[in-house]
């Protein structure tokens, strides 16, 4: 396994997240890290993972969180799907994330082409642990997601970033801004929404999040939304997720093992996936995170989430 040094910033200052914001939204529409113009080995795809870490979550959901990444990682339908890919690796980075002023990096850009990689990259993920950050901020992490993307160091056939939440924006730029500038760069977006009802997530967390997902965070070419309701479905999620974005595959096309009853994964269980939607629809309040942190705020005297 090869670790590469990626661009994600720790304690980027608030300043310069605005005007890194403001550049985004203000780029042209071209996309971003061609593969003709990359260096370095080819891979199927650059994929950063982004990790909430909200303080609405407990210190065990946290847990729950790293082990259901590592395990998914390292499980046989994420390295089937990898070796099944034109170039048999994959370029992965992530990050955990909750208000724009906090990022952690959990790995770098790594190479995963074999089950000795997949295997490092969990042991790494659970040396550590997770710890509850105020405010959320999902612009913020798209923000952070294609500067990774920017300075990826592979040629990449696709660029994705994995956003996994607790509840709507309520802190940064609007994240429909972001989606539409990294959507403008070729990236897509997918989610992985948490509609766990415990703890803060009573608060500030909204009924229909998938929807708020669909409609306000994922875009791009095949994006989707994994929803999670209750925490014993988020490995199965998460594995589910990443075979989709590494294998490139449509919800519900014949190529997916989830779509078909009778094509569940190794488990024997499936997922339902929610595919982007391009028809005209009722509007929807994508600053509604926004709204209810105003509304809420005077609750917490620390900030809160």
């Amino acid at each position: 396994m090869r670790w590469r040094a990626g661009a994600i910033v720790r304690s980027m200052p608030a300043a310069a997240l605005v005007l890194a914001a403001g550049l985004a939204l203000a780029a042209p529409s071209v996309p971003l890290a061609q593969p003709a113009m990359a260096t370095g080995e080819p891979v199927d795809v650059a994929l950063v993972l982004a990790i909430d870490v909200s303080r609405s979550m407990s210190r065990e959901e946290l847990a729950i969180q790293r082990k259901g990444y590592a395990e998914a990682i390292a499980s046989r339908e994420v390295l089937r799907a990898i070796n099944y890919g034109p170039h048999g690796r994959i370029g992965l980075a992530i990050f955990e994330w909750a208000g724009d002023f906090h990022a952690q990096e959990l790995l770098p850009w790594t190479i995963i082409e074999s089950e000795t990689d997949a295997q490092a990259v969990a042991a790494r993920l659970l040396e550590g642990e997770s710890f509850g950050q105020s405010r959320t901020s999902i612009s913020g992490a798209l923000l952070r997601g294609m500067a990774l993307l920017e300075a990826v160091p592979y040629q990449a056939e696709r660029l994705v970033i994995d956003v996994s939440g607790d509840g709507p924006n309520n802190q940064g730029p609007p994240v429909t801004g972001l989606r539409d500038a990294a959507v403008n760069r070729g990236i897509t977006i997918n989610g992985l929404p948490l509609m766990t009802v415990d703890g803060f997530a009573r608060y500030f967390g909204i009924p229909d999040l998938d929807e708020y997902y669909r409609r306000c965070v994922i875009g791009g070419p095949g994006a989707f939304v994994v929803p999670v309701h209750e925490w014993n479905e988020f490995p199965e999620a998460v594995r589910r997720k990443l075979v989709m974005e590494i294998g490139g595959l449509a919800p519900g096309s014949p190529d997916d093992p989830w779509g078909n009853p009778g094509l569940q994964d190794d488990h024997g269980s499936a997922q339902p996936v929610v595919p982007a939607q391009f028809a005209a629809e009722e509007p929807y309040d994508c600053l509604v995170g926004e709204k209810m942190w105003r509304n809420r705020r005077d609750l917490f005297y620390d900030g809160g989430r």
